[in-house]
C-alpha cells in the first residue's frame, strides 16, 4: 500500500505544482471562459513533467538503483552479459543500449531511456546468481522488447495526456463550484481553490489506473518480444523462476517498476494500480502463443 501511495503522491505532486505555477502566471483568469487558453496551458504543464521524466530517466535510474554500468568487462559473466544484450539488440534492430547490474537480492530487471536507440538495460546481481544463463537471456530480451517497442516514449505520453486533462477537468469542475453553486461572481475564490484541489485528487487517481491499464497491456507484448527473441520456453521459464520468488519483495523505484520485469503483487482495488499483470497471466498468454 505504501508503493501505491507513493506512485500517487509523484503523480498528484507534478499536478499540484503545475496548478501553484499556473496560478503565479495569471492562467487561471482563463478558467470557465477561455476553454482553449485553458487546455494549452494543460497541455504544456501536463506534458512537462512526463517528458522532463523521460528524458533524464537514464540517470535517475542509474541514480536510484544504483546501476554500475559494464564499460569494460572484468569476468566472464559480464562478458557474456554484453555478448547477449549485443546479439538481442542487433535480432531486435535497435542500438546497443547501455548495460548493466544493480545490487539488488530481488530477481529484476529494467529498461529504461528517451528512445530505442539511446536505452539502459540492467539486471539485479540477484537474478544473476540464481537464474540459468536462458532464463536471465529471456529475461533480457523482454528487456530488449520493451526499448524496441518505444514503451518508454509510449508512457510518457499518455501520461502527459491524462495529465493535461486532470488540470483541465479540476479546473472546470473548480469554475462550476465557485461561480454556479456558491455564486461568487468577483474572480476565484476560497471555493474554486479547494474544488479544484479535491477533483484533482479524485481525477488523478483515475488517471493513474488509465495509465497502469497501458502499463499492463505493454508487458504482454514485452513478452511477446522476449519470446520472439530468446525463444517461448526459455521466456516462460524466466516467468515461472520469478513467480517461485513472489515472496521477495520488489525494491525497484516507482518510476522503473513499470519498465522491470518484475512488478510485485497485489490483490483487490490495489491491482488497478499494479504496473504488470499476474505472472500466472502471462504465462498462461504465452502458452496460448506456442
Amino acid at each position: 500500500m505504501m508503493r501505491i501511495l507513493l506512485f500517487l503522491a509523484t503523480n498528484l505532486a507534478v499536478l499540484v505544482i503545475a496548478s501553484i505555477t499556473l496560478r503565479l502566471l495569471g492562467v487561471d483568469r482563463f478558467t470557465g471562459q477561455n476553454y482553449g487558453s485553458l487546455l494549452i496551458f494543460c497541455a504544456v504543464f501536463g506534458f512537462a513533467g512526463s517528458l522532463i521524466s523521460l528524458f533524464i530517466s537514464k540517470w535517475m535510474a542509474k541514480m536510484s538503483t544504483g546501476t554500475e554500468i559494464i564499460t569494460q568487462p572484468r569476468t566472464r559473466h559480464e562478458q557474456w552479459l554484453l555478448q547477449t544484450v549485443e546479439q538481442l539488440s542487433r535480432d531486435a534492430g535497435i542500438k546497443m543500449p547501455e548495460v548493466g547490474i544493480f545490487p539488488a537480492y530481488e530477481a529484476n530487471a529494467f529498461a529504461t531511456g528517451w528512445n530505442k536507440n539511446d536505452a539502459l538495460v540492467a539486471v539485479s546481481q540477484g537474478l544473476l546468481e540464481r537464474f540459468s544463463p536462458d532464463e536471465v537471456k529471456a529475461v533480457l530480451a523482454h528487456e530488449i522488447g520493451h526499448v524496441a517497442n518505444g514503451d518508454m516514449v509510449t508512457l510518457a505520453l499518455i501520461q502527459g495526456v491524462v495529465n493535461t486533462f486532470v488540470m483541465f477537468f479540476a479546473r472546470i469542475f473548480g469554475n462550476f463550484v465557485d461561480r454556479v453553486i456558491l455564486k461568487n461572481e468577483e474572480g476565484p475564490g476560497i471555493g474554486y481553490f479547494i474544488a479544484t484541489i479535491f477533483a484533482e485528487l479524485v481525477l488523478g487517481i483515475l488517471a493513474s489506473i488509465i495509465v497502469m491499464w497501458f502499463s499492463r497491456k505493454r508487458e504482454f507484448k514485452a513478452d511477446e518480444a522476449g519470446a520472439n527473441l530468446a525463444g517461448t520456453n526459455a521466456m516462460i521459464g524466466a516467468l515461472q523462476r520469478l513467480r517461485a520468488e513472489q515472496g521477495v519483495p520488489v525494491q525497484m523505484p516507482d518510476s522503473l517498476t513499470a519498465f522491470g520485469i518484475n512488478g510485485g503483487l497485489k490483490h483487490g482495488l490495489a491491482g488497478l494500480l499494479m504496473t504488470h499483470p499476474p505472472l500466472e497471466d502471462r504465462i498462461e498468454a504465452l502458452r496460448r502463443r506456442g
